[in-house]
């Protein structure tokens, strides 16, 4: 069976956030085992300037590098990475799942991630080049993530 490993930056405070985090994976371990890890983020000072920031983004990527499982196929979640429409990223998950039982998104902090855990992964996604907070970008790819099961194996789901 295929894990899915989902590293993040930041606890879920809001119980709205939670509980559909615990709909989704409840609904995908049909399909996979989930593992969802979430890292401490750092505090961002109110008076943030470039090199802080860049600290800041290093230090939570070396964290995440810490708790990357090893023989894993990376995904980033960046506002540089590749777009895919819901088909696409179901056939990129089903494609991946031939050659790795393996596969690692990435969910950095409020800064964004680091290059020095960007040049690590194997590719680097995004949902939309708008912002939104890092709880919702979870749900939106676990969403995603079981949406992608229910079309490759032809199982109907709403559009």
């Amino acid at each position: 069976m295929l894990t899915i490993n989902i590293l993040c930056i930041g606890k879920i405070k809001e119980d709205f956030f939670r509980n559909a985090i615990n709909e989704y994976s409840k609904r995908l371990s049909k399909y996979c085992k989930l593992n969802i890890v979430e890292l401490p983020d750092e505090k961002i000072p109110d008076k943030l300037n470039i090199n802080m920031t860049e600290q800041i983004k290093e230090k939570e990527s070396n964290n995440i590098i810490n708790h990357l499982p090893k023989d894993t196929y990376i995904i980033c979640l960046d506002l540089t990475g590749k777009e895919y429409s819901s088909e696409n990223f179901s056939s990129k998950l089903e494609n991946l799942s031939q050659i790795t039982s393996n596969i690692t998104f990435v969910i950095g902090g409020s800064l964004g991630i680091h290059k020095n855990l960007l040049n690590k992964a194997n590719e680097k996604i995004c949902f939309s080049k708008m912002t939104f907070p890092h709880q919702l970008i979870r749900i939106f790819l676990l969403e995603q993530i079981f949406r992608a099961f229910k079309i490759s194996n032809g199982e109907t789901y709403h559009r």
